[in-house]
């Protein structure tokens, strides 16, 4: 049988394709503006649960608000508020065991009357461990057995035909978002804090400190500033990559200034070998841009990009350099440039 007209003009019409991406989309939009306005009332109350829960955020939901759950379990869990999922099939099959009497269960559920959710309720209220409910419907089985309801009211699902997980779970997100952050301000959880959940990839790397990214001062040239380039050069090595600055300090150990493999460069280019016998304080770069023990990597990178320099010293409060950011080590973390 071939398709129908509308069907083929559907399928075959990319500005049909787009409009209807955008429909999705708009309606989606819309329904976030919605619950901007018109947020739950039971919110603040959620906030004030999950701030005085001493054990973990049990969150739980089946299908697809299973998984918005997940990530709202993560989401938690990275700002500063204990969490686990809990399958709700697994949970009445004996893991409601993992549930605490000091814990909270956020579950999700947009008709409120999943039945693996509401078959947890009798055994989490004979255990007295408080509910928050995130659905569409305050007077379900869930709204009606959670000590705090989320009811976000009824949105209607996008797409042609209206009947899949779309806006619903958009707008579960969102809320589950907004629950998880307004309580990690609550607890005033800092960077710092955030810092000590995310250890890996590109953003630990740039909420690690420049400790954490720099060449330790024994992989970096090191001199005094009555040193000469010529004698700094022949007797300085490193074991590691090398390190295109010489860091120069004073008779304190302070760092004076930095001289680098570009400005050796320009002394060879503009014939001033004499330069290479004399005083490195001569030629280098006086009271250079530093950044303090303990920043975070960030202050460098921006450091770095806004002053177009390869090599950041790394200075102790005394001003004793304790080693090098080189650009090298952290390019894939450098704003991309328009």
């Amino acid at each position: 049988m071939s398709a129908s007209p509308a069907i083929r003009e559907y399928s075959d019409s990319q500005f049909c394709r787009v409009n209807s991406a955008v429909g999705i989309i708009r309606h989606e939009a819309q329904a976030l503006d919605r619950l901007a306005t018109r947020l739950p009332a039971g919110f603040s109350g959620a906030v004030e649960l999950l701030l005085e829960c001493t054990g973990n955020a049990i969150v739980t939901g089946m299908g697809k608000a299973g998984w918005i759950g997940q990530k709202l379990s993560a989401s938690f869990a990275s700002t500063g508020t204990r969490s686990h999922f809990l399958h709700p099939a697994e949970a009445i099959h004996g893991d409601l065991g993992r549930i605490g009497t000091d814990d909270v269960v956020v579950a999700l559920s947009n008709s409120g009357e999943t039945d693996e959710i509401t078959r947890i309720l009798p055994s989490l209220e004979r255990l007295k461990i408080p509910v928050i409910a995130i659905t569409a419907n305050a007077n379900s089985t869930l709204g009606k057995g959670a000590q705090v309801v989320l009811d976000y009211g009824r949105v209607a699902e996008a797409g042609h035909l209206g009947l899949a997980p779309s806006t619903t779970t958009t707008v579960m997100l969102a809320l589950g978002d907004a629950l998880a952050l307004v309580t990690s301000q609550a607890k005033r959880f800092t960077p710092r804090d955030f810092a000590t959940h995310h250890p890996g990839g590109t953003l630990g790397r740039k909420l690690a400190t420049v400790n954490e990214l720099m060449r330790p001062i024994g992989q970096c040239r090191v001199a005094n500033r009555d040193e000469s380039i010529r004698e700094i050069y022949v007797r300085s090595s490193v074991a590691e990559r090398r390190v295109g600055v010489i860091l120069v300090t004073d008779s304190d150990g302070r760092l004076a200034g930095v001289f680098t493999d570009s400005d050796l460069a320009r002394l060879l280019e503009r014939r001033r070998d004499a330069a290479l016998d004399q005083p490195i304080f001569n030629v280098m770069t006086a009271n250079p841009i530093t950044v303090s023990s303990g920043d975070r990597a960030q202050v460098a990178i921006d450091i770095l990009a806004s002053r177009n320099i390869s090599e950041l010293p790394v200075v102790d409060p005394a001003g004793q350099p304790l080693g090098i950011i080189d650009i090298t080590d952290i390019i894939s973390l450098m704003p991309v440039q328009a």
